[in-house]
This record gives structure tokens, sequence and C-alpha cells, in this order.
């Protein structure tokens, strides 16, 4: 048998062009697939920096809230007879009332309807 020298012949072309495809496709999907995976981990990464810091948001803001929200109204006590020498009850000071309202109404803790009733009851 004598072999021929030279370029390969069809079907040596047809499986070298196989080899050749089949491995610049596995190669590129592997590639393919690797930058998926990073993208979803820097995305779930994102995502969980955002909630992060909303969480510390919403923190911050229940506390402000909580600073300048008004005492919470209870129930009156009941009422008892006062003793004969029963020291006088101390004024309320109206002005500093007045002013705690309207750094309450400023930072937008109440509304103008809020302020308007507390005041009126202030001044009642």
């Amino acid at each position: 048998m004598i072999r021929r020298m030279g370029r390969p012949g069809l079907i040596g072309l047809a499986a070298r062009t196989a080899v050749v495809a089949g491995t610049a496709t596995a190669v590129s999907g592997s590639m393919q697939r690797n930058q998926q995976n990073k993208a979803n981990t820097q995305a779930e990464a994102d995502a969980y920096q955002a909630q992060q810091q909303q969480a510390q948001i919403d923190a911050a803001a229940q506390a402000a809230a909580a600073q300048y929200a008004p005492p919470p109204q209870y129930a009156a006590p009941p009422q008892y007879a006062a003793p004969a020498a029963a020291p006088a009850a101390p004024a309320v000071d109206l002005v500093a009332e007045l002013q705690k309202l309207a750094a309450l109404k400023d930072a937008g803790v109440l509304t103008d309807d809020e302020f308007a009733a507390a005041k009126a009851r202030l001044l009642a």
C-alpha cells in the first residue's frame, strides 16, 4: 500500500474541522457560563449592599421620628381628693410648649392641622 503524502484527504479535513469547531464551542460556552456566574454573583452582592443601606436608613429614620414624636398620651389617672394643705400645681410654661410644637412642625413630625389642634389645646 502506498501512502499519500501532502494534504489530508476529505475525511481527515472534515475530522480536523469538527475537532476545532467542537473545542471552540466548548470553550465559548464555558466562558459564557463563567461570565454569567460572575454577573449573578455581583448582582446579588449589590442587592445585599442596597438592602443593608436601606435598613440603616430605616433605622435612622425611626430614631429621628422617635426623637421628635410627642410623648404617648395615657388615660388620666383617677382623681382623688386633694389634701387641704397641698401646694399649688406649677404653672405650664406656655411659651416653651409653643416653641416645642413649632419645632415638631418644622421637623415634619406634626402636620399643620395637628399643630393647630395642639396649639388650641394649650391656649384653652
